[in-house]
């Protein structure tokens, strides 16, 4: 039997969408540690009315203290103040591993993101290629799992019965090519 390529894609697909995961939850881990031993990149501006305000970009900064003249020398200091805690922020990052474990995430995200708009150009020649299809519109695009705002339900409607179907009429075949579905729930995932 010929082999699908959308079944191809959705399993490239499958194990770029699991790297980018396990990169997050990585990436995750050591921002935490991060943030423990130096803090997110920040300063905090005492204005002129006594108000402390806390900041996490230059940005932000320019916001609170806008472009009055009189707020130059303050602004000068917050800026000076803030772009020596970024470096300390950035040292760690990198001697930690945050910065390569966040372009690994970012990497796999975007690949994943690429394999999936590829499915819209990419025809599907067995049940199992549709149902994969579907199960990665499913999880991109579902706020939550169960969410029963349209159109997910049915969706998942749609891709129980193409799989309930498919077992039926070719049982032999789905059981070695097709995914296997499961009824959504935490864990519960298509499996090529």
């Amino acid at each position: 039997m010929p082999s699908d390529p959308a079944m191809a894609l959705w399993r490239e697909w499958e194990m770029t969408r699991e790297s980018a995961e396990r990169h997050c939850r990585w990436q995750q881990r050591l921002e935490t540690k991060l943030v423990e031993s130096v803090g997110f990149p920040c300063v905090t501006v005492r204005l002129p009315n006594g108000e402390d305000v806390t900041v996490h970009s230059i940005e932000a900064l320019n916001e609170v203290l806008g472009t009055d003249p009189d707020m130059a020398a303050l602004r000068e200091k917050a800026e000076a103040d803030f772009a020596a805690h970024q470096a300390r922020w950035d040292v760690a990052a990198e001697e930690t591993g945050y910065t390569a474990a966040l372009r690994a995430e970012r990497e796999a995200g975007d690949r994943a993101h690429d394999l999936l708009e590829a499915f819209s150009m990419t025809p599907a020649t067995t049940l199992a290629g549709v149902a994969g299809k579907l199960d990665a519109v499913l999880r991109e695009g579902e706020a939550w799992e169960e969410c029963s705002e349209f159109p997910w339900p049915q969706i998942r409607s749609a891709l129980s019965d193409l799989v309930r179907i498919g077992k039926q009429t070719w049982p032999e075949r789905l059981a070695d090519e097709g995914p296997k579905f499961n009824r959504r729930r935490p864990g519960a995932r298509l499996r090529a």
